[in-house]
């Protein structure tokens, strides 16, 4: 990984998403980058950092400023509306990284009018530094311009390229939304638990330290999840009654499947 200072970065959008990458980019060394973001309250971190400059609006971004790269964080529903604006940039060389969802590299394309782009799904763990991007580059973006674009991503955690676009919906249905299905198994273990006597703090602090411990240990480990799932499941004991009924054919066996399938055909609806 390279340690040069990132180079000027125009973030629209400063949610939570686009505020970790640029939390990331910050601890990584950025130069300076200008903000779009007309709700100045999420930006509220970064008030008083010397490399950032926020304005509302495209129409006000200081007409000096040079970016390499223009990062779209911005929600989807507005890309139609707000991304023309953006087109100079296009014109001079820029390349485009945008993590909005449902938005094709034909589509961008088409907005931007002939910008090198790359497109990227990164989840939510994002937020602390463990986040997983997979990204796809369009056919205008250059090697170095890849480069740009996984050093900008991995401030948040882990990259991993794709060549065939059509993978981004499944990746959005199991990566993107995964964080999710996860905080619904804390969630369930926490009801689970009231619901069998344990105090509500102490199951609600013990549904979280699991999933989160479970998740350190699987990371942390070579062995594959099923060997762990194993390791965990004495025969004839607690574990393995549990086992036994969520893995029965009706049970995650058939619903993991059907909800990622859910997710992937709503990904490439909203593609168009």
């Amino acid at each position: 990984m390279s340690t040069a200072i990132l180079p000027p970065v125009l973030l629209v959008g400063c949610g939570k998403m686009g505020g970790a990458l640029l939390s990331g980019w910050l601890a990584r060394g950025l130069s300076s980058a200008v903000v779009v973001e007309p709700h100045h309250p999420s930006t509220k971190p970064f008030a008083g950092r010397p490399e950032i400059r926020v304005v509302p609006d495209a129409v006000t971004i200081p007409s000096g400023f040079v970016p390499e790269a223009v990062v779209l964080a911005t929600k989807p529903q507005q890309a139609e509306e707000a991304l023309p604006g953006y087109r100079p940039f296009a014109r001079g060389g820029a390349l485009f990284v945008s993590i909005m969802a449902g938005k094709t590299l034909s589509g961008l394309d088409a907005l931007l009018e002939g910008a090198a782009v790359v497109r990227a799904m990164p989840n939510t763990p994002a937020a602390i530094g463990q986040g997983f991007t997979v990204a796809c580059a369009g056919r205008r973006c250059t090697e170095a311009q890849k480069t740009l674009a996984d050093r900008l991503l991995s401030a948040t955690g882990e990259v991993s390229w794709v060549e065939a676009e059509s993978l981004i919906d499944p990746v959005t249905a199991i990566s993107g939304g995964g964080p999710a299905y996860v905080f619904l198994l804390a969630e369930m273990l926490e009801k689970a638990g009231v619901e069998q006597g344990i105090p509500p703090d102490l199951a609600r602090r013990m549904a979280r330290a699991t999933v989160a411990g479970s998740g350190a240990l699987l990371a942390r480990s070579e062995e594959d999840a099923a060997v762990l799932r194993q390791n965990v499941t004495s025969p004839k004991g607690t574990t393995e009654q549990a086992l036994n009924v969520l893995m029965a054919e009706h049970a995650w066996p058939q619903l993991i499947p059907r909800a990622i399938e859910a997710a992937t055909r709503r990904s490439r609806e909203l593609a168009g």
